[in-house]
């Protein structure tokens, strides 16, 4: 399975411009598959003979999402600090972007336009 097209752009940002996704930790990783069958990305893919779950489509992770590091009980996955996230957005003016963006489509739902 590839990267998901859909999911090539994060608030019109190329996706392979963002470093953003999960490593995994082979010496923690406890194979329990919690990261892998809860990815609705679908990031990642289980190595059936490692018995562990391997980081398979890294550019398919939602920027700024720590699901699976927040359900793995092992503590074997990381990110990159939030920090790096945050930069992004202040970097490309997202907040304003975005309520602009939410503002014109409540407008275009309410039957009003600008």
């Amino acid at each position: 399975m590839e990267e998901n097209k859909e999911h090539m752009e994060w608030h019109g940002i190329p996706r392979e411009k963002i470093r953003w996704w999960p490593t995994v930790d082979e010496k923690k990783c406890v194979g329990c598959g919690i990261c892998f069958s809860g990815c609705g990305r679908k990031v990642y893919d289980y190595d059936y003979k490692k018995i562990k779950s391997v980081v398979a489509r890294p550019l398919n992770c939602m920027v700024g999402c720590t699901t699976c590091q927040v359900t793995c009980l092992a503590g074997a996955i990381s990110f990159p600090d939030k920090e790096y996230v945050r930069e992004i957005i202040r970097k490309n003016n997202l907040v304003e972007k975005t309520r602009e963006q939410l503002i014109k489509n409540g407008e275009s739902r309410n039957g009003k336009s600008k």
